[in-house]
């Protein structure tokens, strides 16, 4: 369960990435006694103001999160995004000074990005390289909506084959699961500035058809109310050259079998593979789950082969040493951002007192867009 702590004077919440100077979750004091803080080569001190909840705390909650699991264990203070003041930075000049995009980050800066978990908090140390500054125009309780489903909708594209080069293939359609979700937000409108179409949208009531309009989808496919692959057939009856699922053993094999030749699935999640809206998991919903995960579809390499389809998965919590990629991805988002090309999904802001709540929401499946906690 989820339980609100105090910080100590000096003490901030740490991602896995920085074992070398100490394990997670939390810092020693990093006062230093001379009236100064203690901050390790490379690093800030952010003052988080807000911080985004994502699907995947809940699974890490449930203790779920393979990776939590991997490199953190017990306890451990979920979340990803982070959006903040620079706190303390070190000295300009120093050796180990870092610059982002040429830009050296400096106290004071108004910065978002992610952490490698530890994002619930008040403050956080964290790495230069995983900040940015906020592009004008755009409010800090914005931009700790951003980072990791901006980040993973375009590490997906690119494993669509379409960043940082265009797609060479003909076929052009694409299918994107809860498109008016965090990812699938971006998802949306980064599938419409790689050239895309057209780009399917699907969602699972009709609260969120004009959401997913409003982002750019060509079409919205409601599945309350609407079979799901025969109008998805109606719209590109040739199939698609890539689909984007987060959904698990609910939709996995559908998928998979509308594709195009040189189609590429492409999964980073398996909600429907878990409980919704439980706070803690029963004997049966374990017993449930454990059947889903029985059922999941298996590709067989001959048929991927003879019908030129690819299944393709990932993890960006697992990238901890991947910060050439990251960064790249980072900074493309950033350029989009600054050109208003790609905008904040909706946003609901909650307390930090109302963490609970935000978790039971967006479990239920019917949320929109993201919800962002206000750290302090």
């Amino acid at each position: 369960q989820l339980r609100v702590v105090t910080l100590k004077e000096g003490v901030a919440t740490v991602g896995y990435n920085l074992k070398h100077f100490c394990y997670p979750p939390f810092t020693p004091s990093l006062l230093n006694g001379v009236g100064s803080l203690n901050i390790p080569p490379g690093c800030v001190l952010l003052r988080n103001e807000f911080f985004s909840v994502n699907y995947a705390d809940c699974t890490i909650r449930w203790g779920l999160y393979e990776s939590a699991l991997k490199f953190v264990g017990w306890p451990i203070v979920p979340g990803f995004d982070v959006a903040g003041i620079i706190e303390e930075a070190e000295e300009e000049g120093s050796s180990h000074d870092v610059t982002v995009e040429g830009k050296a980050l400096r106290k004071g800066d108004r910065v978002f990005g992610c952490t490698l978990f530890g994002a619930y908090s008040s403050r956080v140390l964290i790495p230069k390289i995983q900040l940015r500054k906020v592009p004008e125009g755009l409010s800090t309780l914005q931009a700790a909506a951003l980072p990791a489903v901006s980040l993973t909708a375009l590490y997906a594209l690119s494993l669509a084959g379409a960043w940082p080069t265009p797609s060479k293939c003909l076929n052009k359609a694409v299918l994107i699961h809860s498109a008016a979700g965090g990812v699938g937000s971006m998802l949306v409108q980064m599938a419409k500035l790689l050239g895309f179409g057209p780009v399917v949208g699907v969602v699972g009531s009709s609260s969120k058809v004009n959401a997913a309009k409003s982002l750019g989808c060509d079409v919205v496919i409601d599945k309350s109310s609407q079979d799901l692959w025969s109008s998805a057939e109606n719209v590109a009856p040739n199939g698609f050259s890539s689909i984007f699922d987060a959904n698990g053993v609910s939709t996995l094999q559908d998928s998979y079998d509308h594709l195009a030749p040189t189609g590429r699935l492409i999964v980073f999640g398996f909600h429907s593979n878990l409980p919704l809206g439980r706070d803690m998991l029963s004997p049966f919903q374990w017993i449930k789950m454990a059947r889903k995960m029985s059922s999941m579809p298996k590709f067989d390499p001959m048929d991927l082969t003879v019908s030129n389809k690819s299944v393709l998965g990932f993890n960006l919590s697992f990238f901890a040493d991947e910060t050439e990629l990251v960064g790249e991805l980072f900074d493309q988002v950033l350029v989009w951002l600054e050109k208003k090309e790609l905008t904040c999904p909706a946003v609901v802001e909650m307390e930090m007192s109302k963490i609970g709540e935000a978790h039971a929401l967006i479990q239920s499946g019917q949320s929109i867009g993201k919800i962002v906690i206000r750290a302090h």
